[in-house]
């Protein structure tokens, strides 16, 4: 594969994650069941796209597995209980939590304008807290935070598991999801036709497809490339939800999400510069 269409397929990649919002707000359903519904298609995706799974079940795979279930779990409930730019941006915290944690799993030392970077990022957050000010509001925030700390968890296991099969470990992850997932779906009962069908779009398109073409499409761009591009999801994800479901995040998480953003986006180029 080329650069040009490693590039094109990173792109359609962003825009099909993008979807998670508009996607999880359209189906009424309790929320944790949504999420093993979605990895259960999920879970089929990337089982047939690595065909012989090695699950070695090590405390690294484990935790990774853990991590990225609070990962996906957590951020349909940000969803349920808030805007969809709060827990997309949110989420995004994930890189901030990676300078604060790598020091003592991977031994990177952080530079001064990483501590720099999260400063800005926690004034960001800070506003998003100024818009959503009511109980369920702050619980949609803190679930989107906790999104993305498990994101940065994960994301710290998998690159310990570089070597060996770090696939797997998000396979595991799925169905991990669908298995803590089921009592809330047998109690909530069958969701309608067309939520299935939403959320076997959600599985299929939005998380399992997507996961095995950025793990494609990684391999052929550069590092810079790999971060900064996957960034289009934040930004078009609140963008379908407003045309969608005419829901507009508040001024101040817009202010919220540009400080974010920018942190992270700053931390990105210097860390490759």
């Amino acid at each position: 594969m080329r650069h040009r269409s490693a590039v094109i397929l990173l792109l359609i990649t962003s825009v099909l994650w993008s979807l998670g919002g508009v996607l999880i707000k359209s189906v009424e359903w309790p929320s944790l069941a949504k999420s093993g519904a979605r990895s259960f298609f999920a879970a089929l995706i990337l089982w047939a796209w690595i065909r012989k799974p090695v699950f070695t079940f090590s405390r690294v795979q484990i935790t990774a597995a853990i991590a990225y279930t609070g990962t996906v779990a957590l951020f349909v409930i940000a969803n349920d209980l808030t805007t969809a730019a709060n827990a997309i941006f949110l989420q995004y915290t994930a890189p901030i939590y990676v300078a604060l944690l790598g020091h003592w799993v991977l031994g990177e030392k952080a530079r001064r304008i990483d501590w720099v970077c999260i400063g800005v990022a926690l004034c960001g957050i800070a506003l998003f807290f100024r818009d959503d000010f009511d109980t369920r509001g702050a619980w949609g925030i803190a679930a989107a935070l906790g999104s993305g700390l498990s994101f940065a968890v994960m994301v710290l296991c998998l690159r310990v598991e570089k070597d060996r099969s770090p696939a797997t470990s998000l396979l595991l992850g799925n169905i991990l999801t669908v298995l803590i997932a089921i009592p809330s779906a047998f109690a909530a009962g069958m969701p309608s036709g067309k939520a299935c069908g939403i959320l076997a779009v959600l599985g299929i398109f939005q998380l399992g497809i997507p996961y095995v073409m950025y793990s494609i499409s990684v391999q052929r761009v550069t590092a810079l490339e790999a971060i900064l591009i996957p960034m289009l999801e934040p930004i078009l994800n609140p963008i379908w939800v407003a045309l969608q479901r005419g829901e507009v995040p508040g001024p101040w998480s817009i202010g919220g999400a540009f400080l974010v953003l920018a942190a992270v986006g700053l931390r990105a180029i210097q860390r490759k510069g």
